[in-house]
């Protein structure tokens, strides 16, 4: 009876080990500093490391910076989801229809900026953006818009910022609708054309409720993916610029933890980031088990 339990964990032991030292170590160790004022001091001996409790959190909300980055983020998600949702239908429905042409073609090119390293798309966004001689700027020269400083003014550097998270996740999402769209039964479309219902009828009672699994994913995934906002305003704001206006609570992480070596508050921060994701997670399985039936 042993053996029979032995052998299975024997062949399970190295991913295991691997999950145990990469996953659920850091997971508590982590939870432990937080409670710390871990530094750069306790590096070189981990017995510096004094107790503090819940001092880091205590601070945390007195921080003012911290607040900004919880509003800039919050900021984000709320201008970023909203574009990115109705964009991405309204490109698979684009590319959904019968009679457009090389469509393949198309999917491909508005896949590969997500497939892309966030790096080298920031730097192509930057060309985009730029003040002197970005393509956006440019373009609203045509109507003799004098183009403003996207990323050195503090009004529009968020709005950058969501255009380029917007511009590379777009083909992903389409492509998660486009698959939603097929599996659609045709005879509904149908039924509701016989009735008389006009193209923007049947999307709006038979498509968009129909989608509601896919849109309800694609928004908790957007949603937390925008709470990890990181590489984007590192590259193109220099780190949360102007005036603090892109910092976000995940640069404010990775600032703390490996530029101040304030591991302890670091890590503290980075649990009050869990929490606002946990509370996401919590709305996507009280909504996930409803069903739209026809």
């Amino acid at each position: 009876m042993k053996k029979k339990y032995l052998t299975p964990l024997l062949f399970l032991a190295p991913s295991l080990l691997i999950i145990f030292c990469f996953v659920i170590f850091p997971i508590f160790f982590s939870l432990f500093i937080s409670l710390t004022d871990f530094n750069v001091h306790s590096l070189v001996h981990w017995g510096n490391a004094k107790f503090i409790g819940l001092a880091n959190y205590q601070q945390l909300f007195q921080d003012e910076l911290f607040l900004k980055c919880i509003g800039n983020t919050l900021y984000f998600v709320v201008l970023m989801v909203p574009l990115a949702l109705i964009l991405s239908l309204t490109l698979a429905l684009l590319l959904n229809l019968p009679f457009i042409k090389f469509r393949k073609l198309f999917r491909t090119g508005y896949f590969m900026p997500y497939i892309s390293d966030s790096i080298a798309i920031s730097t192509v966004w930057y060309w985009v953006v730029s003040k002197d001689y970005g393509i956006l700027n440019h373009i609203l020269s045509w109507f003799g818009i004098p183009g403003p400083s996207w990323l050195a003014d503090p009004r529009f550097a968020m709005f950058a910022i969501v255009g380029l998270v917007v511009w590379r996740s777009l083909g992903y999402y389409a492509f998660l609708y486009l698959a939603g769209l097929q599996n659609i039964p045709e005879q509904l479309y149908e039924a509701a054309e016989i009735d008389g219902a006009s193209l923007g009828q049947k999307i709006r009672h038979i498509t968009i409720p129909l989608l509601a699994p896919t849109t309800l994913f694609i928004s908790i995934t957007s949603i937390i993916g925008g709470f990890q906002l990181f590489a984007e305003p590192l590259t193109l704001t220099n780190g949360g610029g102007p005036m603090d206006t892109t910092k976000t609570i995940v640069l404010f992480i990775y600032e703390n933890g490996f530029r101040y070596f304030k591991m302890g508050y670091s890590a503290a921060s980075s649990y009050i980031l869990f929490a606002f994701i946990f509370i996401v997670t919590i709305i996507q399985i009280k909504f996930r088990d409803q069903e739209i039936l026809y």
